[in-house]
């Protein structure tokens, strides 16, 4: 009885095991979305206002022209 119970414990381990491995090797790639349009002009805007702030900070120093 008790070997019988050993190896139906053995048998289960190793269909719980292949069906992990099997679920693992399934897995999709990731797929890269392309941006969509207001997306893009938020990204844009980011970027402009960075320029701009990087712009007045130097316009309010008078003694440094060098634009990072």
């Amino acid at each position: 009885m008790t070997k019988q119970l050993g190896n139906l414990v053995e048998v289960i381990r190793s269909k719980v095991r292949s069906l992990k491995k099997s679920l693992n090797s399934k897995k999709k790639p990731y797929i890269k979305m392309d941006k969509s349009a207001s997306v893009k002009v938020e990204i844009r805007s980011r970027q402009a206002r960075k320029i701009i702030d990087r712009t007045l900070k130097t316009v309010d120093r008078p003694g440094k022209k060098h634009l990072p």
